[in-house]
C-alpha cells in the first residue's frame, strides 16, 4: 500500500465541468477520492475560441501525462499578421518554433477550448462522476461537512466543496464578506468572437490582426478547413457596452454589428456571418482578482479564483496550475483542510501575480482612437518586425508570463496509484454534526 493509502478518502464535489474543475478532478481522483462533478448544462460544453498553454502551463500538462494527447490537437497557427485597411500586410510575427526560448504572439501549443474540455473529460470520466444538468441551489457547512443542495431537489453531504464555475462564479458569490471589494478589475475592453465558413483565400494560418480608428480590433484566424474565427473587440467604458453581455444574443449581435459596420476591412462578411452563425459569444475583458479563494470547506479554482483575462494568454495554464497546485495541497494536508487551502493560497498567489500582471491602460493604448494613432501601431509594428525584435526577445527570454516560479513537487498526488487506495467513507452520526451555515446561491 502507497504512503497515499494510509489516509482518509475525501468526498469532492466541484461544480463547473470547464477546465479548471475536470483537471482538478483529475489529480483527486487518481489519488483516490470520490469525486462529484456537477454542470449546469445539460451535456458536456466542448466549445469555445482558441486558447494556448504557456510557460508552467505546458509542464502541468506534461504531469498530467497529456501534453501527447493535446500536442496531436494542436491548431496549425503559423504567427500573426498586422494588416491595413485593404488586407495589404505590414508587418508579421511568426510563432517560436526553435525550440528555445519562450512562446511569441502565437503559441507552440494553440489548441481550441472545445478540445481541452474533451480531453480532460474523456481522461477522467471513467473515475469520476459527472452529472450535467444540475447545479448547486445553495449549501451549508459547518467544520466537518458541506451539505449542497442541488437545483433537481436533491441533496448530499460533502468533504470539501469546489467553485470552478468560471469568472462570474456563484459559489465565490456567496464566500466572499460583504464588505468585501468588487472581483472584477474591469479592462475598459469588450470582446466577441464567432465562426464563419472559411471560403475568403486570405483564410490561412496565419492570424490576421487589424486595426480601425475608435478603438477597434478584429482579429481572424482559422483552426480547421471549413471554419475561420472572428473576434471583434472594443475599447469603451460606457454603461451600455457593460450591460449588453447580459442582453440577449439578438440584441448584442445588434451592438456589435452597429459598433463595427464602418470598421473597414472584411467587416461586412464577418457581419453577414455573424447574424447565423451558432457559435456567438460576448464578454467584457475583466479579471478576477479577489483575497478570499477558500471560506471553511469551500475553496475556488481556476477563473472563479484568478481569471486573468483573455489578453494575458495564461488562461488554460492558470486553470491548470491551480488545480494541480490545490489537489496537491489537499493530499499534503489532507486531514486539516483549512490549513491545507491556506497553502494552496500561498503558493499559488506569486504565479497568479504574475499571469494578471497586465496592465489596462496599455492594452487601451493599443488600441488606438485615432486614424494617426492607427498608423503609427502600425509603423511601429514594421519596425520591430524589420529587426527581428519579437523573434528575440522570444529567443532569449528566460521566462514566459508566469515569470520564473516554479511548478511545486507533490510526492503525495503524483506517486499515488489509485488502484492501491481503498475508499472508505464513513458518515458521521447527525447528532455528532456541528450546526450547519447555511448559503443560498
Amino acid at each position: 500500500m502507497s504512503e497515499r493509502s494510509n489516509k482518509p478518502s475525501l468526498k469532492v464535489l466541484i461544480c463547473g465541468c470547464g477546465i479548471a474543475g475536470p483537471a482538478l478532478a483529475y489529480w483527486l481522483s487518481r489519488s483516490g477520492h470520490h469525486v462529484v462533478v456537477v454542470e449546469r448544462f445539460s451535456a458536456l460544453r466542448a466549445t469555445g475560441a482558441q486558447v494556448d498553454l504557456r510557460g508552467q502551463g505546458i509542464e502541468a500538462a506534461e504531469r498530467m501525462g497529456l501534453i501527447g494527447t493535446i500536442r496531436s490537437k494542436r491548431v496549425d497557427e503559423a504567427g500573426v499578421s498586422f494588416i491595413d485597411s485593404h488586407g495589404r500586410t505590414g508587418a508579421t510575427i511568426m510563432a517560436n518554433r526553435s525550440g528555445q526560448g519562450v512562446q511569441s504572439l502565437t503559441s507552440d501549443y494553440e489548441i481550441m477550448r472545445g478540445d481541452v474540455v474533451r480531453i480532460l473529460h474523456d481522461a477522467t470520466k471513467d473515475d469520476v462522476e459527472y452529472v450535467f444538468g444540475t447545479s448547486v441551489e445553495r449549501f451549508m457547512q459547518n467544520g466537518r461537512k458541506v451539505l449542497a443542495q442541488f437545483s433537481d431537489g436533491t441533496s448530499d453531504t460533502f468533504d470539501i466543496l469546489v467553485g470552478a464555475d468560471g469568472q462570474g462564479s456563484r459559489i465565490r458569490r456567496d464566500i466572499l464578506p460583504l464588505d468585501a471589494p468588487d472581483p472584477y478589475l474591469r479592462m475598459g475592453i469588450h470582446m466577441a468572437y464567432w465562426f464563419i465558413p472559411r471560403t475568403h483565400a486570405d483564410d490561412g494560418n496565419i492570424r490576421n490582426t487589424y486595426l480601425a480608428p475608435g478603438g477597434r480590433m478584429i482579429m481572424r484566424r482559422s483552426h480547421n478547413p471549413t471554419e475561420t474565427q472572428v473576434y471583434f473587440v472594443l475599447r469603451e467604458t460606457s454603461e451600455e457596452a457593460s450591460a449588453v453581455h447580459r442582453a440577449s444574443p439578438e440584441r448584442q449581435k445588434e451592438f456589435w454589428a452597429k459598433r463595427f459596420r464602418d470598421a473597414g476591412w472584411q467587416t461586412d462578411r464577418f457581419i453577414k456571418g455573424m447574424q447565423t452563425t451558432p457559435s456567438f459569444y460576448s464578454q467584457e475583458v475583466v479579471q478576477v482578482r479577489t483575497d478570499t479563494w477558500h471560506s471553511g470547506r469551500v475553496v475556488l479554482v481556476g477563473d472563479a479564483a484568478h481569471c486573468a483575462s483573455p489578453f494575458s494568454g495564461m488562461g488554460v495554464s492558470g486553470a491548470l496550475v491551480g488545480a494541480y497546485v490545490l489537489a496537491g495541497e489537499i493530499n499534503r494536508d489532507v486531514e486539516n483542510l483549512p490549513r491545507a487551502f491556506e497553502r494552496y493560497d500561498r503558493t499559488l498567489r506569486p504565479f497568479v501575480n504574475e499571469i494578471q500582471n497586465i496592465s489596462p491602460t496599455l492594452l487601451r493604448m493599443g488600441m488606438p482612437k485615432t486614424k494617426f494613432g492607427v498608423g503609427l501601431l502600425l509603423l511601429l509594428a514594421r519596425l520591430a518586425s524589420a529587426l527581428r525584435i519579437p523573434d528575440l526577445i522570444a529567443r532569449f527570454k528566460s521566462h514566459d508570463r508566469g515569470g520564473d516560479w516554479r511548478l511545486p513537487e507533490y510526492p503525495e498526488t503524483t506517486q499515488s496509484d489509485p488502484a492501491l487506495i481503498e475508499l472508505t467513507r464513513q458518515e458521521l452520526p447527525l447528532s455528532e454534526r456541528a450546526p450547519m451555515i447555511e448559503t443560498k446561491i
